[in-house]
């Protein structure tokens, strides 16, 4: 699988990340089978959070044999020090590992959320401190409303920022934009969420996906459409959503990926319009 390099660091990612929920709820044996294919994929970028279930449980055994070759990237929706750092022992323990790669403020939606990150004894300070004594490698912060993200862009020098960089939200939904530009020229990488997102599911809809609060595409083709449309913006890998077939599809995209050509680009603009996306300026809240 290719690789792209992360921010300024000499550290290499697949272009294809493991979202954890992919063993949320699994049993010990099928969590080691989903990662041990990964493996063999090619992927080395895993992410993972508290708030998945018990993905953290799931995750750790199933990774460890493979801990010293990937990258691993964890987060806290904790917004102060003192609940960041419980969380991150915890996290710390559940996924056998003496440190985290990528440790990120998970979903930072509001203003007040920056704030509180920000302020003394917010968690970002111990974040910085985690990171001088050597137990995370990079900070960065994962969020769905672009004013928050870009305003935390602005406060403090982060090695990547984990955003919704997908077809609908960018054309329809109107996001996505101001991140690449606020990031372009910088040292901060880009790393992408929902690229496989349809819609929000409609009220009483039967949900044949289990895994996750939106619709993701219903088959490889418009998966590869999707992940070929994040994949051409400068963004160095895309989290797979959690049902085990949309992570194969996003393998398979990936190893046949090119970017889009101009007339493509215009095609999936178009489709774009009639979209209902997940996010946009005025739809942020999950």
């Amino acid at each position: 699988m290719e690789k792209r390099q992360y921010g300024k660091h000499d550290v290499q990612l697949s272009v294809v990340g493991f979202g954890g929920i992919l063993v949320t709820d699994e049993t010990a044996d099928e969590s080691a089978r989903r990662v041990a294919y990964a493996i063999e994929r090619g992927v080395n970028y895993f992410d993972v959070a508290p708030s998945y279930g018990n993905a953290e449980d799931m995750l750790g055994p199933a990774l460890e044999p493979y801990r010293k070759d990937v990258f691993l990237a964890c987060k806290t929706t904790q917004r102060d020090a003192a609940g960041a750092e419980k969380e991150f022992r915890a996290s710390l323990q559940k996924l056998r590992t003496d440190h985290i790669d990528l440790y990120q403020i998970h979903g930072i939606q509001t203003e007040e959320e920056v704030d509180r990150v920000l302020a003394p004894g917010g968690a970002l300070s111990f974040y910085r401190k985690l990171r001088d004594q050597g137990e995370i490698r990079f900070i960065g912060f994962s969020a769905h409303n672009e004013d928050a993200a870009l305003r935390l862009l602005s406060a403090f020098e982060f090695d990547s920022i984990l955003f919704p960089i997908n077809f609908a939200t960018w054309h329809a939904g109107g996001i996505g934009h101001r991140v690449i530009e606020a990031t372009s020229g910088r040292d901060t990488a880009v790393l992408a969420l929902k690229a496989l997102a349809l819609r929000r599911w409609e009220e009483n809809e039967e949900r044949p996906w289990k895994k996750g609060w939106y619709r993701p595409v219903d088959n490889y083709q418009d998966a590869e459409r999707g992940l070929r449309f994040t994949l051409s913006r400068p963004v160095v890998a895309a989290v797979s959503p959690g049902n085990l077939e949309h992570f194969e599809w996003a393998c398979d995209a990936a190893d046949r990926f090119t970017p889009l050509s101009d007339a493509e680009e215009r095609e999936i603009a178009e489709i774009a319009r009639s979209a209902d996306p997940i996010f946009s300026r005025t739809l942020t809240a999950i």
